[in-house]
């Protein structure tokens, strides 16, 4: 069972353990905010609900203007692993502009793309064709993309994963 962590301003820092989490608790750095009351902890001096969702006691600044990393799974995440092209399953990432034609490996020029759209699209340019990108490829941005870990998301994390309004 995995934990997310967050700072006193409510901004994800990453997922640890239960057990890294619950040390955190009994050592008084952390508070539970939620658990999992149908799984508890049991040790010889009683048990403990399993924390879900804790917060530091501390104040932790996010840095802020850090780039995210420009990875294959970071691609497929940002675009829910949709195909760019036609909106099915995407298993792939495909370059915009192909490497080929001098197409970097950026935010801006991957997106997540299907097996068979991206054998069928080659080496060529969507323009060349004749076919639109359904999403505009731009990198991520929110606390969520810094924090380690929070790719695979519990239920119980939704509302403090969800971007500030």
């Amino acid at each position: 069972m995995r934990t997310l962590v967050l700072n006193a301003g409510y901004e994800p820092l990453g997922v640890v353990s239960f057990k890294r989490a619950l040390m955190l608790v009994m050592n008084e750095k952390a508070t539970i905010i939620a658990a999992d009351g149908e799984h508890p902890v049991f040790g010889l001096s009683g048990s403990w609900d399993r924390p879900s969702v804790i917060i530091l006691r501390r104040y932790v600044r996010l840095p802020s203007g850090r780039n995210v990393p420009v990875s294959r799974r970071g691609v497929l995440r940002r675009d829910n692993s949709r195909c760019g092209y036609c909106a099915g399953s995407a298993t792939t990432i495909d370059h915009i502009t192909p490497r080929s034609r001098g197409g970097k490996d950026s935010w801006e020029n991957l997106v997540a793309c299907c097996l068979k759209c991206n054998n069928v699209k080659g080496d060529r340019t969507p323009g060349e064709m004749n076919w639109r990108l359904r999403v505009t490829p731009r990198p991520p941005n929110g606390a969520s993309w810094m924090a380690r870990g929070i790719e695979r998301a519990l239920p119980d994390w939704e509302e403090y994963l969800a971007p500030a309004a």
